[in-house]
């Protein structure tokens, strides 16, 4: 298919399969070499480079299928978009990971929080690590981590589309008074 032919939402709907599919490859590669619960801090690092890798390719093809130009509201659209779609992909895997995969992933997680907490905070009282978990808890289930991770992944993806948006913005105006 030429780039011509494509639509604004085509290039969403592709580019945010590429960053749910990626942000799923992670997370498979984790589980695979017994990661999940203790994750490096270059997991993250490298999942914020690919994130703003796709969204400002996404960007860019925006910009290539309108000859040139680029509003900032395209850019914000077009990386919306793209977050949304991936945020959903990587929700609906989380979804089938910790109900198939993984059924008992939310109380090996607190497991894992409790224990780093107690390393962290070793005069913590009985009663402040129970008040911190019943917290935890409350921050942790499907539908609670599944909204945490849209409203993440959209504000991420706010941010990349606006700095990205920014700077390749180009309207007809700025080459007229050039």
């Amino acid at each position: 298919m030429k780039d011509q032919e494509m639509s604004p939402k085509q290039i969403m709907l592709n580019y945010g399969l590429i960053l749910g599919f990626a942000s799923i490859l992670i997370n498979v590669v984790l589980y695979a070499a017994g990661k999940t619960y203790d994750q490096h801090w270059s997991v993250g690092v490298v999942s914020i480079i690919i994130t703003v890798a796709v969204i400002i390719l996404g960007i860019k093809k925006i910009k290539e299928l309108n000859n040139g130009f680029l509003s900032l509201s395209e850019a914000l659209k077009t990386g919306l978009g793209i977050a949304l779609i991936s945020g959903l992909i990587a929700v609906v895997y989380t979804l089938i990971f910790t109900n198939f995969i993984e059924p008992e992933f939310f109380a090996r997680m607190m497991e894992v929080q409790q224990q780093k907490m107690l390393e962290a905070y070793p005069n913590f009282t009985d009663e402040q690590l129970e008040a911190s978990m019943e917290m935890a808890k409350k921050m942790s289930g499907p539908v609670m981590t599944s909204a945490i991770a849209i409203i993440g992944s959209l504000f991420l993806g706010f941010i990349i589309a606006l700095i990205g948006g920014l700077i390749m913005k180009k309207s007809d105006e700025e080459i007229t008074s050039i």
